[in-house]
């Protein structure tokens, strides 16, 4: 589909990602908390536009290796996939009760969630080594590939933190009460990033 090598495990990986808890993920709860449904759209509409910037950045990199050096870009696809196999294994191996100091003051949510997105250094990184993994070197169509897979992340985040704004109190308070149920989801989520990075090596 548009150059993007299975669509379908592209699609699965960002939705795996996206439940996985970050900094926009506690930014978003807390907004919601701090002032309701509104306020974490707010953020939510500031974490798509962080998200963005980085991506587009991480396009401009990759899309210089796939143009110019077609071999180092197969040497970039492997590493992307060790880089999910090496986050999958810090996930499972991860100690309960490891938290990220997001603090969200109210008002200008928006701004705030951009902003903790944009100064995520950890961001650029993952998706100079995610978007290698589907990029199909023969068929790919160039800017409008890379732009299927933004818009594709786009929706897909935009779907998932309404949802997660929606349920904010229910989804904050089962955390809570059943820590030791989210330690093996996070173990689950990390075998599954294990088995995404060496089935990608694969094809």
């Amino acid at each position: 589909m548009l150059g993007i090598s299975d669509y379908g495990s592209f699609c699965a990986a960002v939705l795996l990602f996206l439940a996985l808890p970050g900094p926009g993920t506690f930014a978003l709860l807390t907004s919601t908390g701090k002032g309701g449904f509104r306020a974490g759209a707010s953020c939510m509409l500031g974490l798509i536009a962080g998200d963005q910037a980085l991506l587009w950045m991480a396009v401009a990199g990759v899309a210089a290796v796939l143009a110019t050096h077609p071999v180092a870009f197969k040497l970039v696809q492997y590493g992307g996939a060790a880089y999910l196999v090496w986050i999958g294994l810090k996930l499972i191996l991860a100690r309960d009760g490891a938290k990220s100091p997001i603090h969200i003051e109210p008002r200008h949510y928006a701004k705030q969630g951009f902003f903790i997105t944009l100064l995520n250094p950890k961001a650029i990184v993952f998706y100079m080594a995610f978007f290698p993994l589907f990029i199909n070197p023969t068929t790919h169509l160039g800017l409008p590939t890379f732009a299927a897979m933004a818009v594709t992340i786009a929706l897909l985040t935009t779907v998932y933190c309404l949802t997660l704004c929606a349920f904010a109190n229910a989804v904050s308070q089962k955390v809570k009460a059943h820590r030791r149920l989210s330690q093996w989801l996070q173990r689950l989520a990390g075998m599954c990033l294990v088995a995404f990075g060496v089935r990608l090596t694969t094809n």
